[in-house]
């Protein structure tokens, strides 16, 4: 007899599993030598409040904190994520862990260590985990994304995707969550109705 197949939950991580705005500001701060005070937690997509530009911009910040600093390694988690993991993967639900942290060139190695460390020392379970640019390709039944051009290009593919809430995001349309019980939540509805239109008779996926 076929195995069925699991529902599949693609996962974005900064921002949504890991606190990155909140990890970043510190070294931001260090990095363009101002007071922590004087740069805003609220933040829009690419940190524009921050004045990186003068500096370089974005990028050579980006480089500076997972070169010098352990970015990924260091960060916190988001409060109830790994916990909240734990249970959907209880929950014969796939965790598929889908990142662009590779968008800048020639430290890819220590951006990937950085990251498996990360997601092993707080022992967040995961069956894929996949570096790219194009989430929609990797290949989910659900979405949870904080990036604002991201959830509207899984929308545009008709993938449907979760917001989870930060000051990134504040005009992208519902349905949202703002915390990982509300995730837990509408993530085991998802997977209800999904089973309910034989979603787990579909084919087999492989492990």
């Amino acid at each position: 007899m076929a195995e069925s197949r699991r529902f599949v939950l693609g996962v974005d991580l900064d921002g949504v599993c890991a606190d990155f705005y909140g990890g970043l500001r510190p070294i931001a701060a260090e990095w363009l030598g101002k007071e922590l005070k004087d740069l805003p937690e609220g933040v829009s997509y690419e940190l524009p409040e921050w004045g990186l530009e003068p500096f370089g911009g974005y990028e050579q910040l980006h480089r500076f904190a997972v070169t010098e600093r352990n970015f990924f390694e260091t960060l916190q988690p988001i409060p109830g994520c790994p916990a909240a993991l734990r249970y959907l993967s209880t929950q014969n639900i796939r965790i598929r862990i889908i990142t662009h942290r590779l968008f800048i060139k020639h430290f890819h190695k220590e951006a990937v260590r950085q990251t498996v460390a990360w997601l092993d020392s707080h022992d967040i379970p995961y069956w894929d985990l996949c570096f790219m640019k194009d989430k929609a390709a990797v290949g989910a039944d659900l979405y949870i994304e904080d990036a604002p051009h991201n959830v509207e290009a899984l929308r545009a593919a008709n993938l449907p995707t979760i917001v989870f809430t930060n000051s990134t995001n504040v005009d992208v349309a519902p349905p949202k969550a703002g915390s990982w019980a509300e995730v837990v939540d509408q993530v085991l509805t998802a997977r209800e109705a999904w089973m309910a239109a034989g979603g787990d008779r579909k084919g087999v996926e492989g492990t």
